[in-house]
């Protein structure tokens, strides 16, 4: 557990799509939430203006995870569903999940109806000794955070 006045690093965190752990990743970019601001103007009882600001419909949004080239069979079958179209198996829960230094669960970013619309492999090449990664782009009609 952090002790209180500490905070969150930014080292330990992953993937859960429907409540399952599936992949820890490089880079979380982009996660973010959006509203509508309504201001409202109108006069009050003693005839002087008055402004108020009310928040208005919540944004759809986006975000971009990096991972490394792996195996992870629930991950890769969720971008298959997406690239496919079948929205109906590809519009899923997902979460980015942030861990403290002991691997406790203590902040979650809840995607929800996220899908992946985007993805790019890393650059190989022969003789370079480096990690394969993809970078794949999500888009969520709600984001909740716990």
């Amino acid at each position: 557990m952090i002790a209180p006045g500490d905070t969150l690093t930014s080292h330990n965190f992953g993937l859960q799509i429907d409540g399952v752990m599936v992949e820890y990743l490089q880079k979380v970019d982009g996660l973010s939430f959006q509203q509508d601001v309504i201001e409202f103007q109108q006069v009050s009882a003693t005839g002087q203006p008055k402004t108020s600001k009310m928040p208005g419909v919540q944004k759809a949004g986006e975000c971009t995870v990096v991972r490394g080239m792996t195996q992870s069979s629930a991950f890769t079958e969720w971008i298959q569903q997406s690239i496919a179209g079948n929205m109906a198996m590809a519009r899923k829960n997902a979460t980015i999940l942030v861990m403290d230094t002991e691997n406790n669960p203590v902040k979650r970013y809840n995607m929800r109806n996220a899908w992946c619309y985007k993805i790019d492999a890393s650059s190989v090449e022969a003789g370079q000794a480096s990690a394969l990664t993809e970078t794949v782009s999500i888009t969520y009609e709600e984001l909740v955070i716990e």
